[in-house]
């Protein structure tokens, strides 16, 4: 080792003094932050060479050393420490999946819960008496369109009756067992529901045809049917109430037995390919709400109003028409004695007031109403002697105080003055 120094020790001392001149070069040197080195100290400061030169030799061994740590903790995390999540990866789908079937109940839950509101205004508002069933079951037949509903005898269904949907009719319940019921579809070609169209208010019979389309059938020709119609109950069947909603007119065509009648395919208001829950109505007879009862209360009682203020007034009228001057008879009848506590004046109300009696004329001639004149007798006419220009007695002033003498007398002779 000594005879290395020996040896080469003119050439270590010459590598020690450049090594030391280049370390303080690199000392007093700064490279900018444009990259250029420089020693004027009015150039801006920027990072020493040395320290350049340190970051360039250590940075690639610590590179790796962070490299291989990475890599050692993912084949740890990665690989090693992976020996439960196969049983973990199992138990979480078995959780998504019942999940998943919880959504799906929750979510047909809230579509029937909102069904079964719509159901229920309706069924509050409607004028008559209904009774909520749910579709159990159908036919299983193309052919024949009939569904079953939960309730039957023992809730009070009986045959016949109307079966509904807040959007419109869907049926009539055609057997009836202790706990369920059949409902015969419109639909079906054996149903019948009388119908009128709301705009030409023109009447047929709605059935379904071979394919299920409710039709309108029995109706002449006419022009004034177009598509997009209306179609409602005509409450002649004696099932359906009038004005209930049956659909609207889709196409008119022909009919193929009939030269002049024509058929009207009918698109149903009510979904008959997919019903939940219906309506069975139970009476025809109309039920009210209470805000309708407060109101036809406070109706009759504006009515009572009315007609004991006409009462009055006509009393008051009597009473006036009994007072008024020259309209009431002396000559007439007395009064009938009523009972106590009755007014004389003012008669009840349910009979008709008596038209006033009139004066007896003074000089009823052939002109008065009633009066049937006498003809002249001839003593009368011929007066006897002695007695042309004797002037007659004046009559008295007061015609009212003899009334009955006055009407006694004959009539005027022609040709007298009186």
């Amino acid at each position: 080792m000594d005879s290395f120094f020996v040896r080469y020790r003119n050439l270590l001392v010459l590598l020690v003094v450049l090594l030391a001149q280049i370390i303080g070069l690199a000392v007093q040197v700064r490279r900018t932050s444009s990259g250029r080195n420089t020693l004027d100290p009015r150039d801006p400061t920027g990072v020493r060479l040395i320290r350049l030169w340190a970051d360039a030799i250590v940075t690639p061994p610590e590179q790796v050393f962070h490299a291989t740590k990475l890599g050692a903790v993912a084949m740890w995390q990665n690989y090693i420490d992976l020996r439960h999540i196969r049983e973990q990866n199992q138990d979480l789908q078995k959780t998504v999946d019942r999940l998943r079937l919880e959504q799906a109940s929750l979510l047909e839950d809230a579509r029937q819960g909102e069904r079964l509101q719509a159901l229920l205004d309706f069924q509050q508002k409607y004028i008559y008496k209904t009774l909520a069933a749910q579709a159990i079951g159908s036919s299983g037949s193309d052919s024949s369109r009939v569904f079953y509903i939960d309730k039957g005898q023992k809730d009070g269904v009986v045959p016949d009756m109307a079966v509904i949907t807040p959007d419109g009719i869907v049926g009539k319940v055609r057997e009836v067992y202790p706990h369920s019921a059949q409902v015969l579809a419109i639909n079906d070609q054996t149903s019948g529901a009388g119908v009128i169209l709301e705009t030409t208010r023109i009447r047929g019979i709605l059935r379904g045809d071979a394919d299920g389309r409710p039709q309108i059938i029995g109706i002449l020709a006419d022009q004034r049917i177009q598509p997009g119609e209306k179609v409602l109950t005509a409450g002649g069947d004696l099932v359906f109430p009038r004005g209930l909603t049956v659909g609207e007119v889709v196409r008119v065509m022909p009919d193929p037995d009939r030269d002049s009648f024509i058929d009207v395919i009918v698109k149903p208001a009510a979904h008959l390919d997919r019903l939940d829950e219906v309506l069975v109505i139970t009476s025809t007879e109309p039920r009210f709400s209470a805000e309708q009862q407060k109101d036809m209360a406070t109706s009759e009682a504006l009515k009572g109003a009315q007609a004991a203020a006409i009462r009055e007034q006509q009393k008051a009228s009597q009473i006036m028409a009994e007072r008024l001057p020259g309209l009431a008879d002396p000559n007439a009848p007395p009064p009938v004695n009523l009972p106590p506590g009755q007014d004389q004046a003012a008669p009840p109300a349910a009979t008709t007031p008596a038209a006033p009696k009139l004066l007896h004329p003074f000089r009823p001639d052939r002109f008065t109403p009633g009066a049937k004149p006498q003809p002249p007798r001839e003593e009368e006419i011929t007066p006897p002697a002695g007695q042309e220009n004797k002037p007659e007695t004046k009559p008295e002033s007061n015609p009212v105080t003899k009334p009955l003498q006055q009407t006694s007398s004959p009539p005027a002779p022609p040709g007298r003055n009186p």
